[in-house]
């Protein structure tokens, strides 16, 4: 008979002689056993609620409550002060991140130099400010011919564009609770558009819904390439980079469109303290969305960002409960809390990169060693595993080759 004490600590011997008597020691064997077991389900709990989750979410609702005020800010310029001035609030944006972050880059040296940037890739922020323009843009516009709960649901259309985009350009993967994790937020916002149903508060003019339909669907198609091209500049190049670029080119651009499409509008505008006082608010507001989003996205991805989003709606009608006497229904708590169930589930796991250096050249990997490719032979794929979630220790970065 060999004791317990006698065994050593990296090997197990299992004989039938070691097997306790059948009356005596079941219950310690038992006990044994169920201690393991409930240390291992505390231990899985602790490192899916581990404080980077927690200060991912955090960081993602503190995204809904900026969006929220933009949303409480354009309510009250829109429905009490008949300003209807969408551009011109945008312009607004881009002009604080021109003065913050362009002028930044205007009195950098070397590489990251304003003219040096713009020598090199001018075409490309140019391309992404008219998209990040005409995103915001065309589904302000949708609410001028269809339902507001129709705009809440067809915008989730920027998360499948997301993900493709994320799957294919940034070579993204991810694992089955990503996706039960991003079902289970589109249930919860279901869940708000049922419930705004139930309560008649389907704001909006309804007419043309078919345009209005189309308008919100191209606007989220705009907003996730915008927000796969912020998640590669901000991975591979920097922040001050993206927001100084996005400053100079959509300042430059919704000028023009301002001057062209909205001039008559904001003469109409009845100025006082009180309007003036909106628009700063809205302002600040999308300048913090603008200058912080990228700061969420590189912590975590584009498309946890825009899960997260999704309560910012609820956010706006929480706050409308108090402001504007809306009607209340169980139901919006409980899209509340399946969507944050759903952020919980996505970000409990890590994606990871899969990264074939000989096509993906540009994508950079700091943690990794960089690999010397044959000069002749076969070569092999090789995946680098990165992850783009919480990373903990127990999970360093993977490289395979």
């Amino acid at each position: 008979m060999i004791s317990p004490e006698q065994q050593q600590p990296n090997h197990v011997v299992a004989t039938i002689e070691n097997l306790p008597p059948e009356g005596s020691g079941g219950s310690s064997g038992r006990s044994s056993i169920s201690a393991p077991s409930a240390s291992s389900v505390r231990q899985r709990i602790r490192k899916v609620f581990n404080r980077e989750l927690l200060l991912s979410i955090a960081l993602g609702q503190v995204l809904s409550l900026l969006i929220c005020g933009i949303s409480l800010t354009s309510k009250y310029l829109s429905d009490d002060f008949h300003a209807n001035t969408p551009v011109f609030q945008s312009f607004l944006n881009y002009i604080l991140l021109f003065l913050v972050y362009t002028t930044t880059l205007a009195v950098r040296q070397g590489e990251e130099n304003l003219l040096a940037i713009l020598k090199r890739r001018w075409w490309k922020y140019m391309i992404l400010g008219i998209i990040d323009i005409e995103a915001n843009y065309l589904v302000v516009k949708a609410y001028q011919y269809t339902t507001f709960t129709s705009v809440q649901l067809l915008d989730c259309f920027v998360i499948p564009v997301v993900i493709l985009l994320s799957w294919f350009f940034l070579l993204v993967r991810y694992k089955a609770v990503h996706f039960i994790g991003i079902v289970v937020c589109i249930l919860g916002m279901g869940c708000m558009a049922g419930a705004d149903v139930l309560v008649g508060r389907q704001q909006g003019a309804g007419e043309n819904k078919l345009i209005g339909d189309l308008l919100v669907l191209g606007g989220a198609t705009l907003y996730g390439i915008s927000n796969v091209c912020e998640e590669y500049i901000v991975r591979n190049l920097s922040r001050v980079e993206f927001l100084g670029m996005i400053g100079l080119f959509g300042s430059f651009f919704s000028g023009i469109q301002l001057a062209i499409m909205e001039h008559k509008e904001l003469l109409k505008v009845p100025w006082d303290w009180q309007i003036g006082l909106l628009y700063v608010g809205f302002s600040a507001c999308m300048f913090g969305l603008y200058s912080f989003m990228p700061v969420v996205i590189k912590k975590t991805s584009a498309t946890a960002v825009n899960l997260s989003l999704l309560t910012a709606d609820l956010y706006s009608l929480f706050c409308g409960f108090f402001l504007f006497y809306y009607k209340f229904s169980g139901l919006y708590l409980l899209s509340f809390f399946t969507i944050l169930v759903g952020l919980v589930l996505y970000s409990s796991t890590s994606t990871y990169v899969a990264q074939d250096p000989r096509v993906y050249k540009q994508f950079r990997n700091p943690s990794g060693p960089v690999v010397d490719l044959p000069a002749s032979g076969q070569l092999e794929p090789s995946v680098t595993y990165t992850s783009l979630g919480q990373e903990t220790e127990e999970e360093p970065h993977v490289r395979v080759a």
